[in-house]
C-alpha cells in the first residue's frame, strides 16, 4: 500500500501532483510519502501487538534525518551499523536504550563511542568482536549488553547479495561457537550476554525461511541449560515488498506464521525492519532527455543514473517505472531500455519497458524509498538530487541538491 496514485491522469503523492513538486525542485529527485511510512510502521506494530516487541528501524535503508525523526517520534528504536548512523541517531534524539548496533566490522572507536552513548545492545558477529567489546567495556568501567548473531544456515530465497543466513556468508556465529560462548558467559566479565540475534536476508517474500530459522533457534536453545541473563530474541528484518509482480506476505500473515514460535521460545522480541517501512514510501522522479534508436534497439535516456539509484544495476532489480502522465503510461510502444548518462553499460533503471514518452516528459521509478539515496554516490562527478517529504498537501525539502562545490569541498590541490 502506498499513496502514489493517478488522479485526473496525473500522478499524485498524497495530496500533491508530482509535477508540481518537480517544477519546484527539478530532477532527479526522491519524493517520500509520510503517510505511507507511518502506516507501514503501524502495520508491523499492530501485527505483533500481543507480544509488544521493540521495533528498531534499520537506518541503512534510508538514513535521512527527517525520516529518522519521524519514526523515532512514532515510537521506533533504531538499528544501526556504523558510527555515522550512531551520530545520526544522536542528532534525532533517539533514546540510546532503543538503539541496537549490528555490523560485521565494528572498529574500536565505534565500539567505544557506542558504549559511551549508552546504547541498548550490540549484535555481535564473531568471537573476536565479543572479546574486543569486553576489553573496551573494561577500560571504560561499563557492563555492556550483547546479543550473539546466530548464523542458522537457512536459505532465504532471495538475491545472493542480500542473503545473510547461510553458512557461506560473512554474517553471524556458528551454532557450536555460540553454544560455547553461552555456556562460558561468565568469563566475559564486562558483558551481559542477553540475547540471540537472527537476520537471514532481505526482500524475503514468504515466511518459510523465517519459520526455518526460528525452528532451528528454538532447537538450539532447547539443547542448552538455562542461560543466565538471556532474555531477548532479535529476529532482524528482511520482509519483502512489491517491486513488480511479487506477492509478499503481509505483516499480519508474517506475524500469524511466526508468533506461535516466538511465544514458545519465551524471550522478549526485537524487530529490525527497513525496506518494509520505506521501500514503497518513495519514488525517484527523472526527466526524459532523449529517445534513441540504435541497431533496431530503443533507448529512453533520462537524467537519473546508477549513481542516484544503483539497485537495478547492482542486483538486476526490477522497479516499476511509469510516466507521471497516465495517458502516456497507457500508450504502448516498442520495448525500450531506460538508461542514464553514466559511462557504464550497466547504467540502467529498467530494461525492455513498453512505455511511450517524449523528450522532457517525467518518469517515476517506484519502490525507491529504501536503498536509494543511502546507496547513492557521486560517480562521474554527478551531484545527487534533493529529497522531499510530502505530508498531505504540503511538501518539505529534507535534503538539498548538491552543487559542484559540494563535490570538491573536501579535496586538496597540492
Amino acid at each position: 500500500m502506498d499513496y502514489f496514485k493517478y488522479r485526473n491522469n496525473t500522478l499524485y503523492c498524497e495530496g500533491i501532483p508530482v509535477k508540481k513538486i518537480v517544477k519546484k525542485y527539478n530532477t532527479p529527485l526522491f519524493i517520500y510519502s509520510q503517510k505511507t511510512i507511518l502506516e507501514h510502521f503501524s502495520k508491523l506494530k499492530n501485527a505483533f501487538s500481543q507480544i509488544k516487541p521493540l521495533i528498531c528501524y534499520s537506518v541503512k535503508a534510508n538514513s535521512n534525518l527527517s525520516i529518522l525523526k519521524l519514526l523515532v517520534k512514532a515510537g521506533a528504536g533504531l538499528d544501526i551499523v556504523s558510527g555515522g548512523e550512531l551520530y545520526r541517531a544522536k542528532k534525532v534524539k533517539c533514546n540510546p536504550k532503543k538503539i541496537v548496533y549490528a555490523s560485521v566490522g565494528k572498529t574500536e572507536g565505534e565500539i567505544k563511542e557506542a558504549i559511551v552513548q549508552g546504547i541498548f545492545m550490540f549484535n555481535v558477529e564473531s568471537i573476536n568482536e565479543l572479546k574486543r567489546i569486553d576489553k573496551i567495556a573494561k577500560k571504560l568501567g561499563k557492563k555492556v549488553k550483547v546479543s550473539l548473531r546466530l548464523n542458522p544456515d537457512v536459505e532465504s530465497k532471495t538475491h545472493k547479495y542480500i542473503t545473510t543466513g547461510k553458512k557461506e556468508t560473512k554474517f553471524g556465529i556458528d551454532k557450536k561457537s555460540a553454544r560455547e560462548v553461552l555456556l562460558g558467559a561468565d568469563k566475559y566479565k564486562n558483558l551481559i550476554i542477553s540475547g540471540i540475534h537472527l537476520h537471514i536476508g532481505s526482500q524475503i517474500i514468504e515466511s518459510s525461511p523465517f519459520v526455518s530459522a526460528l525452528s532451528k533457534t528454538k532447537k538450539f536453545l532447547k539443547q542448552l541449560p538455562k542461560i543466565k541473563n538471556l532474555e531477548f530474541l532479535n529476529i532482524g528484518g528482511g520482509l519483502g515488498i512489491i517491486y513488480g509482480n511479487e506477492k509478499p506476505q503481509t505483516a499480519k500473515e508474517f506475524a500469524r506464521n511466526i508468533l506461535p514460535l516466538l511465544k514458545n521460545i519465551g524471550l522478549k522480541v526485537i524487530l529490525e525492519p527497513g525496506r518494509f517501512i520505506m521501500g514503497n514510501a518513495g519514488i525517484l522522479v527523472t526527466k526524459v532527455l532523449y529517445n534513441k534508436e540504435s541497431y533496431n534497439k530503443r533507448f529512453i535516456v533520462v537524467d537519473a543514473a546508477m549513481n542516484d539509484f544503483i539497485r537495478p544495476s547492482l542486483y538486476s532489480a526490477y522497479h516499476k517505472i511509469i510516466s507521471i502522465n497516465k495517458k502516456k503510461s497507457l500508450k504502448k510502444n516498442k520495448a525500450a531500455d531506460i538508461v542514464g548518462p553514466v559511462c557504464e553499460s550497466g547504467d540502467f533503471l529498467g530494461k525492455g519497458r513498453k512505455i511511450s514518452v517524449s523528450e522532457d516528459d517525467y518518469l517515476a521509478v517506484f519502490g525507491a524509498g529504501a536503498y536509494g539515496t543511502s546507496m547513492s554516490s557521486n560517480y562521474n562527478s554527478r551531484c545527487r538530487g534533493p529529497e522531499v517529504l510530502v505530508k498531505g498537501k504540503r511538501s518539505y525539502k529534507i535534503k538539498e541538491r548538491e552543487s559542484y562545490q559540494d563535490l570538491i569541498k573536501k579535496e586538496i590541490i597540492i
